[in-house]
């Protein structure tokens, strides 16, 4: 609060009320630390497309809560487009991303097609909103 203060004008005890005024209404949900993923052993990042056989509300939820139960995918976001979701998972090597390919696409209900993607370097990543 001491250096929000100081970048803001205001005492640490004003930030203080007004940052727990923000978590009460519900405008900060949250705070988190960020581990390296690097420094773990996941060195390698990929963004998998998923197409499935039918977009029906069974089929999405089916989907939906089998992939929140594989630990290497970090992110799924339902899309609008060529596919129906997008995936961002992690992998320590191209063995262990082979592995997980075979599970997603073995393990996920409703799967017609995977595309994978792997990503050379993060340019930039944020984790809030632009103010």
């Amino acid at each position: 609060m001491q250096e929000l203060g100081e970048a803001v004008g205001l005492s640490p005890s004003a930030c203080h009320r007004r940052v727990r005024a923000l978590e009460e209404r519900g405008l900060i949900e949250g705070y988190r630390a960020v581990l390296s993923s690097e420094r773990l052993g996941f060195s390698m990042q990929f963004f998998i497309e998923v197409g499935l056989i039918s977009q029906s509300e069974a089929a999405l939820d089916a989907f939906e809560a089998a992939v929140r139960d594989i630990p290497e995918v970090l992110e799924c976001h339902l899309m609008a487009g060529q596919s129906d979701y997008i995936l961002r998972v992690i992998c320590r090597d191209h063995e262990d991303f082979e592995r997980l390919h075979r599970r997603l696409s073995a393990r996920l209900p409703g799967v017609a097609r995977i595309h994978s993607n792997m990503s050379i370097r993060t340019v930039k990543a944020r984790t809030g909103l632009p103010l």
